[in-house]
């Protein structure tokens, strides 16, 4: 188990009451949050270093993409509108 860090967080009253709706460890439901969010930044990170070396992606990598992400029979205005 890796080592934590007590810290506090300002969030809006109405966040915060929706939060506890949801869930009982505020704390496992944030830090859930704040991990996605690294990845995500760190894969965008990845994929603007990828462009920047290789150029763009083609229509046809972006389609075997989304086919790999959300299958076959995935719809692509499904991923845009997520």
């Amino acid at each position: 188990m890796s080592s934590t860090t007590r810290i506090t967080v300002t969030l809006p009253s109405d966040q915060v009451a929706e939060l506890r709706k949801l869930t009982d460890n505020v704390s496992g439901y944030v830090a859930e949050a704040v991990a996605r969010q690294i990845r995500h930044q760190l894969l965008g990170d990845d994929l603007r270093r990828h462009e920047e070396e290789h150029g763009g992606f083609s229509d046809e990598e972006l389609a075997e993409a989304h086919s790999k992400i959300f299958g076959a029979t995935g719809s692509p205005k499904s991923a845009d509108a997520a």
